[in-house]
């Protein structure tokens, strides 16, 4: 099979479940199947296409951190990198300072305030997209974060994904289950 686009995975859909493409029960339904048939295969599969290398900024005197959107949203974060010197927003012309994953109540007691601000070489989740470090940032330094994404999911604004470019008969077969 070779792969498709949204536009053709709805009228093929619909033609192989025998309803009219323009349904609206199906329209309504067919964003659920999409998200099903891709939650089940990015659960089930380790896709290479889901890893990214992805960079977002910090804030001079401000702990918060919210991880980058512009691959997908982060579900796994495997490793953090201060990016120096300040101002160098490509990791590959920088130098990478990795981060320990610890816990908030440990940045938490070792950088209750700004003082001693620097490079930061800790981080901790406070919720699934926002994190914290510490020490605090001296400088607006680049972060790069390693990790797997969920990508955006096939739809009317996002014509092709991975999964229905290349392995276009697995997405359709999980759609047809869900």
């Amino acid at each position: 099979m070779v792969g498709f686009t949204y536009s053709q995975f709805l009228l093929n859909l619909a033609n192989f479940i025998v309803v009219p493409s323009d349904d609206p029960y199906y329209r309504a339904a067919l964003p659920n199947i999409i998200d099903d048939a891709e939650q089940r295969l990015y659960r089930e599969l380790d896709l290479l296409a889901t890893r990214v290398r992805a960079t977002g900024p910090l804030t001079a005197l401000n702990r918060n951190f919210s991880l980058p959107t512009g691959s997908g949203t982060f579900v796994v974060v495997e490793q953090m990198n201060v990016i120096t010197p300040q101002g160098q927003t490509n990791p590959d012309l920088g130098t990478r300072n990795p981060m320990t994953p610890v816990s908030k109540e440990v940045l938490d007691s070792l950088w209750s305030s700004a003082a001693g601000a620097g490079v930061p070489s800790m981080f901790a989740p406070i919720s699934q997209q926002d994190w914290i470090v510490g020490k605090w940032p001296d400088q607006a330094y680049t972060v790069e974060v390693v990790g797997t994404i969920r990508p955006a999911p096939l739809s009317d604004t996002n014509q092709t994904t991975f999964l229905s470019q290349y392995l276009p008969d697995v997405f359709f077969a999980a759609a047809l289950v869900m």
